[in-house]
């Protein structure tokens, strides 16, 4: 019976060194993902980074307040946009060799764009930093709110459509009795995906908001 115990103590124990160990291999793939929802550090808005066109983007997807608008933005014509689907984070490349993107953030404080770096930290938090004229630089930390998002369906299509393989369907041969035609499945109601547009959340895919879409790469 002793020797029972120790060999069930043994296996749990290795149990739990292979676990451990796979759970620590997939660490830094999720630690490198800074897709999903994170909110501000001061809490008044939460930002949705998406990967669109093989750069990532992020835009305001939840107001503390509802109902802002971009009141400091210098251009006259866009004082009046709805903050909620604004881009904040603009076209950020990976850059290479580091699990970090550059590109530039929108101020919607002071209605400024300023040259940043978004770094996730851990599989919770991410970090951008700001610089104004490649010097003065600051920066926060946003915690993670919602799950990675998978790349937007916007994306994937706009590389075109895959081709089909396979040969095409036969004809039927003449005088052959039409196949009785099948009743179709019923659809099955799935949960909305993470960015997925919905009554809860009007902002959806931001990779289809106009002025992430309309972005000329």
């Amino acid at each position: 019976m002793l020797h029972c115990q120790g060999t069930l103590m043994r296996l749990a124990l290795y149990t739990g060194i292979i676990l451990a160990g796979g759970y620590a291999g997939l660490t830094p793939a999720l630690a490198a993902d800074p897709t999903g929802d994170w909110r501000v550090a001061d809490g008044v808005a939460n930002i949705r980074v998406a990967q669109c066109n093989g750069s990532m983007w992020g835009a305001v997807s939840w107001e503390k307040q509802p109902g802002g608008r971009d009141e400091n933005n210098p251009d006259v014509s866009k004082k009046n946009r709805p903050t909620l689907g604004m881009a904040t984070l603009i076209d950020m490349k990976k850059t290479a060799g580091a699990e970090q993107w550059e590109g530039q953030v929108y101020n919607a404080k002071d209605g400024q764009m300023y040259s940043a770096t978004i770094t996730p930290v851990g599989t919770d938090q991410l970090e951008i930093k700001g610089c104004v004229l490649g010097f003065l630089c600051g920066g926060e930390t946003w915690t993670r709110v919602g799950p990675p998002i998978p790349l937007s369906t916007a994306s994937a299509t706009a590389k075109g459509a895959p081709k089909t393989t396979g040969a095409a369907p036969k004809a039927a041969a003449p005088g052959a009795a039409a196949p009785a035609p099948t009743a179709a499945a019923p659809k099955s109601v799935t949960a909305a995906k993470p960015g997925q547009k919905g009554a809860a959340d009007p902002v959806g895919d931001i990779c289809l908001l106009p002025e992430i879409a309309g972005f000329a790469h």
